[in-house]
């Protein structure tokens, strides 16, 4: 539920973390680090992360109110515009601003950092995990057609995930904390891949029963990700011979840490049970606090008992990975404001080729599409050919530098392999970026 926003500094520092799942007298004594964990509660146990990130970082808390005030102003032009039934505007700035449009696709670096075999999972157990991904941000999960208060609510973000890479790194660690050790090759993990271009996934045992911990937007770019149990990594239900600790076998809490890597607060606002925090979203109820288990349906808490009660199903809450299946249609907009122009995240978009400027998308396309050797480009008239810059992209967002354009106009595409693909076209001020079959 939104209520008046804070400063990132008092929202984020004074309320602990937003980002990790931890677990605190939680998991059995006789269970030791080279054996897979038996975790009996999701909890949040990464305060003292967000409180080192902001003491060893002055600007975080700057980075953050201009991340806030920027998807402020597109959740506000996104429901203005659904208003007037027109466009869906990003930006909000007025004139010729940006659109998002299409599916932002994200690659995924999996850096798999083990001791024991049992932590080096399988590429079908991280597969698995992709996959569950693309279902819940997407809204395909089988379980979002189970009877609860808010289905009328559940929406899908506009991301796409794809596996770009696993990295596997024996490590003589054999157990890692919330200091991102895990993603420091020089402290026996391994280092992230350009935050700009991929989320990095790090899988590790960790300690002190943690299930993971995210990053938010703004953070610094050589820990930006999210790192997860190894144990919690994946679906039992999609890769059975994988190593799952039950009942975090399903693959949510991957949902929930990327939910917070795009933005996401903790939906009952990180306030300690007082009913007066907020996860910045207009459309989650207030709640009381964090949920454990599987709720009985109507679980109520502050005052939302006429309204539905709890929206425990919520991905961020901390109910079981069987009982957690929904996004809010708040969420996907705060989520989708990460991608848009100026936003924190927007370079994968861009990549994707899922932005375009309204001043150009009507006026420049590519002929013949789909198309074999050449490619035409219509500018419009009295422009200069020469001036425009033409790249292509795969649908991955990696750049196919075998195309070349040769600055009259004409794009050579024989050298490309048959698929799809995106050709973004800028004259330095607007670009324009058409999808492109070649056959």
């Amino acid at each position: 539920m939104k209520k008046t926003y804070l400063s990132a500094l008092v929202l984020l520092g004074s309320a602990g973390s937003l980002m990790a799942q931890g677990v605190a007298n939680r998991v059995a004594p006789s269970v030791k680090d080279d054996v897979t964990p038996v975790i009996l509660r999701r909890s949040c146990a990464a305060q003292d992360v967000l409180q080192a990130q902001l003491a060893a970082d002055p600007g975080l808390a700057r980075r953050m109110d201009a991340i806030e005030a920027q998807t402020q102003r597109f959740v506000a032009a996104r429901a203005a515009a659904q208003l007037r039934g027109g466009n869906t505007p990003g930006g909000s700035t007025g004139g010729t601003t940006a659109l998002l449009s299409g599916t932002v696709t994200i690659p995924v670096v999996v850096h798999v950092v083990y001791n024991t075999a049992a932590e080096n999972i399988s590429d079908g157990q991280i597969q698995s995990q992709i996959d569950v991904l693309n279902e819940d941000f997407q809204k395909l999960n089988a379980d979002r057609s189970n009877p609860y208060p808010y289905s009328g609510l559940a929406a899908a973000a506009p991301v796409r995930f794809t596996l770009a890479s696993v990295v596997r790194k024996a490590s003589k660690t054999r157990s890692w904390s919330t200091n991102d050790a895990v993603k420091n090759s020089k402290r026996g993990g391994d280092d992230a891949w350009d935050a700009t271009k991929y989320l990095n996934l790090w899988s590790c045992n960790l300690g002190n029963g943690l299930l993971g911990y995210a990053q938010f937007p703004g953070g610094a770019p050589a820990t930006d990700g999210v790192v997860m149990l190894y144990s919690a990594f994946g679906s039992r239900a999609k890769w059975p011979t994988g190593t799952y600790s039950s009942p975090y076998d399903l693959g949510r809490t991957a949902t929930h840490e990327v939910g917070h890597w795009m933005n996401l607060r903790h939906i009952w606002g990180d306030d300690g049970g007082a009913c007066t925090g907020s996860d910045q979203v207009g459309d989650t109820p207030n709640q009381g606090g964090e949920n454990y288990g599987c709720p009985a349906a109507g679980k109520s808490s502050c005052t939302n008992a006429s309204t539905g009660g709890d929206m425990f199903m919520n991905y961020m809450d901390y109910t079981d990975d069987r009982c957690m299946f929904m996004f809010s249609k708040g969420q996907a907009d705060r989520m989708t404001a990460v991608f848009d122009a100026g936003g924190a995240r927007s370079s994968f978009a861009t990549a994707s080729g899922a932005l375009r400027q309204t001043a150009t998308a009507s006026t420049i396309s590519v002929f013949p599409n789909p198309g074999r050797e050449a490619v035409s480009l219509t500018l419009p008239a009295n422009a200069d050919a020469a001036r425009y810059s033409v790249r292509v992209y795969d649908m991955s967002g990696h750049e196919m530098r075998q195309a070349r354009y040769d600055g009259q106009g004409q794009l050579q595409t024989e050298a490309l392999p048959k698929g799809l693909y995106y050709i973004s076209i800028s004259d330095g001020a607007n670009t324009s970026r058409q999808r492109f079959e070649k056959e």
